[in-house]
């Protein structure tokens, strides 16, 4: 495996630790908030997969512009 390939896996890993992290939390105030467990289970689920397609925008953008 080539550094290219390399990097591009660990920002894969990085950006799905970082939408599990940002899905726990909005599920944590969900529950603070007074939802029951299913509703602050959509609402993580929903922000987990909100980051993930901010992530490949982003990365489709990135993508774009550097001519690849």
């Amino acid at each position: 495996m080539n550094n290219e390939m390399a990097v591009i896996v660990l920002g894969m890993a990085l950006v799905v630790v970082v939408a599990s992290m940002t899905a726990a939390g909005a599920g944590y105030l969900a529950r603070r908030d007074g939802a029951s467990y299913p509703a602050a289970l959509m609402r993580a689920a929903k922000t987990f997969a909100t980051m993930l397609m901010v992530a490949a925008a982003v990365t489709a953008a990135l993508a774009a512009l550097s001519g690849r």
